[in-house]
């Protein structure tokens, strides 16, 4: 062999080396180990932007609980028609990641084409300019998500600002239902006919939404945040109350908190903030149905809360539902153990977890004397520190302390349980930042 074919074949030989290495780290970059269930079919074309940036971590920066398969779905499901989601992002990043669910299915759900962008504005299906990304699954385009199941797409590069309207737009051409969702979102979203997903202009889009369908959480690649606080509860957290379009969530109004504190150099932990309310959730009882609409805390919480990406810190804001929806009284040791077993369990996991006293609900329909002494029952023993590692008492602070089994009156959205924006507002305000530092306790 001549010197001359010795140079072409060793140069060959590092083409190949140096092509194997790009590979491998393209794989590992999009990886972190997160369980994937996809049918590959229609590979794409290359598309620089499926590649996501190496610096940051993955955290969550929006969530939303699965609730039941949507009425009037069962059959048909969402065939041939575009779904656009609207979310809001409590953290930025310059990669994201989705996750759709078909927990309530009972039939395989084929998403052909999946999308997501920024929104050009609020209240609007319009995508910001040269945002659209195409989203793929395993490094396809298409995914058979089986009943029960949910599957996380590949990282896609894109920069997600915080505090921003985010579209996730999915399209199944073939019908599979019921429709797995999240009502009472508080954020309109759209729909439109035929594949619509990569359309960055809304004039398609015009049928509007109140719920959220298939999509679970939205992940980004964050170098403004190191991890994630996950608030299980109830409507107080799904903020059933609150403005449409507003994000006047207790939840949302937190991690602006959070944000600006960090922004102004406190010593608070880099945390984005996931909501995982569900309307007349209770910690001990299921809804109806196989599998269960609206689960107990106690079966949702692996899912919900353990399951969510990079978790650091648990907020539970549970117990009103399991008072005022039980047919007898309510049983406040139960109560309160089963607050204790979602704490061990988080705890099992090295997390720490915040609770919070159940508010006032005096004059609202369920509201009795005996009912209102098992709120207080287990108020108490919160506050005792028998339940929580760190406590927040959003009784105390939105109570009326002319009438104390009360919301004051500007607190209360009108029904005398659910609070009012200022209400949702005073409960972010009282929420102890620093609380959200270190480590779950070995044992209460």
């Amino acid at each position: 062999m001549t010197r001359r074919h010795g140079y072409v074949l060793l140069s060959a030989v590092i083409a190949l080396v140096l092509g194997l290495s790009a590979a491998i780290y393209a794989g590992v970059a999009a990886d972190d180990g997160t369980p994937r269930t996809a049918v590959a079919s229609h590979r794409p074309r290359h598309d620089p932007s499926a590649a996501p940036a190496s610096a940051g971590t993955w955290v969550g920066a929006w969530s939303a609980s699965p609730v039941g398969g949507e009425p009037g779905t069962e059959t048909q499901g969402m065939a041939g028609r575009s779904v656009r989601n609207v979310v809001h992002t409590s953290v930025g990043g310059t990669s994201a990641r989705i996750t759709l669910s078909n927990l309530y299915g009972q039939s395989a759900l084929a998403v052909t084409r999946a999308s997501i962008a920024v929104a050009a504005g609020d209240d609007t299906a319009a995508a910001a300019a040269r945002t659209m990304r195409r989203l793929t699954f395993g490094g396809s385009t298409d995914v058979v998500i089986p009943p029960g199941e949910q599957v996380v797409s590949d990282a896609v590069r894109i920069t997600v600002p915080r505090a921003a309207d985010v579209l996730v737009t999915t399209y199944s051409p073939t019908a599979a239902g019921p429709v797995t969702y999240h009502p009472h979102a508080r954020q309109t979203s759209y729909i439109a006919y035929g594949d619509r997903t990569e359309d960055t202009t809304a004039a398609r889009y015009t049928e509007q939404t109140s719920a959220w369908r298939y999509l679970t959480a939205l992940d980004v690649l964050s170098n403004e945040s190191d991890g994630t606080v996950v608030v299980l509860g109830d409507s107080l957290t799904d903020g059933i109350t609150s403005t449409e379009n507003a994000n006047h969530r207790w939840t949302d109004l937190l991690a602006r908190r959070l944000r600006d504190a960090v922004s102004d150099g406190a010593d608070v932990p880099r945390y984005s903030v996931v909501n995982a309310g569900i309307s007349g959730n209770q910690i001990l009882a299921d809804g109806l149905g196989r599998p269960a609409d609206n689960e107990s805390a106690l079966d949702r919480f692996e899912r919900d809360v353990l399951d969510r990406t990079n978790v650091k810190v648990v907020v539970i804001d549970l117990g009103v539902n399991d008072v005022l929806r039980n047919p007898r009284l309510a049983d406040p040791d139960r109560i309160t153990e089963g607050l204790r077993t979602l704490v061990r369990r988080a705890h099992a996991r090295g997390l720490k977890v915040v609770g919070a006293t159940l508010m006032p609900f005096s004059g609202h329909r369920g509201s009795t004397p005996a009912r209102e002494r098992v709120r207080q029952e287990i108020n108490a023993r919160i506050r005792a520190g028998e339940v929580f590692d760190a406590v927040v008492d959003f009784d105390a602070a939105l109570r009326d302390p002319w009438s104390p089994r009360r919301l004051r009156p500007e607190y209360d959205s009108g029904d005398h349980l659910h609070p009012s924006d200022r209400g949702y507002r005073r409960m972010a305000e009282t929420f102890d930042l620093h609380n959200l530092k270190g480590a779950g306790q070995a044992e209460l």
